[in-house]
């Protein structure tokens, strides 16, 4: 078991990885260099996000994404990189979110916890 986290969890998160597009932290500098439409969110716990996060990075914490991604982000096919710690909740998220229409959603695979050695930090 990953983390302590149950197994049940882990099948649900292993089920969404199948189903969504994922990139791994080490491609996300690069990503966010050749594409300025690019949008990086954060989407762990606001006081993780208080105690360090992407430069830039947007936070829309998984609690509220879905009810407030539509007024943020209208345009289904912008392109999104959600982070969350590693990539768990990352996963699920992309897998609601692609689920509500958005085409062009990515789960950073390897989170905060890689992104923050590969990107200045706030």
């Amino acid at each position: 078991m990953a983390a302590g986290h149950s197994p049940a969890f882990l099948a649900l998160v292993n089920e969404a990885k199948k189903r969504i597009k994922q990139v791994v932290a080490s491609q996300v500098p690069e990503i966010l260099k050749r594409n300025a439409k690019a949008k990086l969110i954060d989407i762990r716990e606001e006081s993780e996000f208080a105690a360090g996060h992407v430069k830039g990075a947007e936070w829309i914490g998984k609690g509220v994404l879905e009810r407030d991604i539509e007024a943020k982000h209208p345009d289904r096919a912008e392109p999104l990189y959600l982070y969350c710690g590693g990539s768990f909740r990352s996963a699920l998220s992309a897998e609601n979110l692609q689920k509500m229409g958005y085409t062009n959603v990515h789960s950073v695979d390897g989170g905060w916890r890689q992104l923050k050695d590969l990107l200045p930090t706030e």
